[in-house]
């Protein structure tokens, strides 16, 4: 970051960047940065001449990172139920990188959902936030919807949250619920902040609920909404901004 003292031309006025990034109008921003609401690199800035190289700025509006790299993308995709969390499949199945294939950017998906799973899959270019959200240190929640064979009691409720032990060690989700009861299934609602290999049917299956139908419904606070099976969308700026909280950038 440097000042413009009238000679310093290097970088971009922080407004203009501001602006760029869909924070606000340029006048809009100013007002922000004389309110002392805008930090870069840790610390508040007032000063309107500031400028910043977008490239390597760090800059929050309100404690809410704002992404200023106009070279990094962010997505949410609605994975279909048959397709690999993979960007390329060496057998020919269906994968995630198909539904990519027009994009210019080299993307990674943030975790893995299994071919029988469904629902939300973030993709990125960016690879700080990719290592970081998939970092167990960071206990990012992921929320589940299962359909699962016969009727889940009270009982097995309380024993999924006090904890089951499975082959590669214990699991205890942090919110286990029912959704709804229809004849011969239920329908549950299931938080974990773990992402072992297809740790929630194996959870529901080690209390005798095996999983018929698991959708992914949110990654932290970022959420499926309606989209439809195969979907792509920019995540918003609050969206991201609540990605990078989670894992302090």
């Amino acid at each position: 970051m440097t000042a413009d003292s009238g000679t310093d031309s290097s970088g971009v006025r922080l407004q203009k960047v501001l602006a760029r990034a869909g924070v606000a109008s340029r006048r809009a921003a100013e007002e922000l940065i004389v309110q002392g609401r805008v930090r870069v690199d840790g610390a508040i800035v007032r000063e309107l001449g500031t400028r910043v190289d977008p490239d390597s700025a760090v800059i929050h509006v309100d404690d809410t990172r704002v992404v200023v790299r106009e070279d990094l993308t962010y997505l949410a995709m609605n994975k279909p139920r048959g397709v690999h969390t993979t960007m390329a499949d060496e057998q020919g199945r269906p994968c995630v990188g198909d539904l990519v294939a027009d994009r210019e950017e080299r993307l990674f998906h943030v975790g893995r959902l299994d071919a029988d799973t469904e629902g939300l899959l973030l993709l990125t270019n960016d690879g700080e936030l990719t290592h970081r959200l998939m970092h167990p240190s960071y206990e990012v929640s992921k929320t589940y919807l299962a359909e699962v064979s016969g009727t889940v009691q009270g009982r097995v409720i309380q024993q999924v949250l006090d904890g089951i032990e499975l082959e590669d060690g214990p699991v205890a989700p942090d919110r286990f619920r029912v959704v709804d009861t229809l004849p011969g299934r239920t329908l549950v609602e299931i938080v974990l902040h773990e992402g072992r290999n297809r740790i929630v049917r194996r959870t529901l299956a080690a209390v005798g609920h095996p999983v018929q139908r698991l959708v992914r419904t949110a990654f932290g606070e970022v959420r499926l909404g309606g989209a439809k099976p195969g979907a792509l969308r920019e995540l918003t700026r609050e969206e991201l901004g609540s990605l990078f909280r989670a894992v302090d950038l």
